[in-house]
């Protein structure tokens, strides 16, 4: 739905016009429960297995949060980074999603967590 309505149905609902996406002109976070609340639908955790010349092993297992949304709300996953004072935006190859992720433990553990 991101990319706009297919073909097939504009074809079949001729009549549905879209809507226009209302700007949002400020992105600070003010309240703890709307973060709280955006990480349970968007949010998740997973492993990352990257090769590292540095590790005995030749791999380093990394832990991440990650909160993943559309690429027009780039500026809303960089408020992110200065609420929790950590973590990183990246936006996808395909440029159409970035993602606000955080990858040091530490971080994780004393800011993320608590949550």
């Amino acid at each position: 739905m991101n990319n706009g309505l297919s073909e097939e149905l504009k074809a079949a609902f001729p009549k549905i016009l879209p809507v226009p996406r209302p700007s949002v002109l400020d992105y600070k976070i003010k309240d703890p429960h709307w973060f709280a609340g955006f990480t349970t639908g968007e949010g998740c955790f997973f492993i990352k297995i990257i090769s590292s010349s540095s590790h005995r092993l030749g791999f380093q297992v990394l832990l991440v949060f990650e909160l993943t949304q559309h690429s027009r709300d780039e500026q809303l996953m960089g408020s992110l980074v200065d609420y929790l004072g950590g973590g990183n935006v990246y936006v996808r190859s395909n440029k159409l999603a970035c993602a606000f992720q955080i990858t040091s433990f530490t971080d994780l553990m004393d800011k993320v967590i608590p949550f």
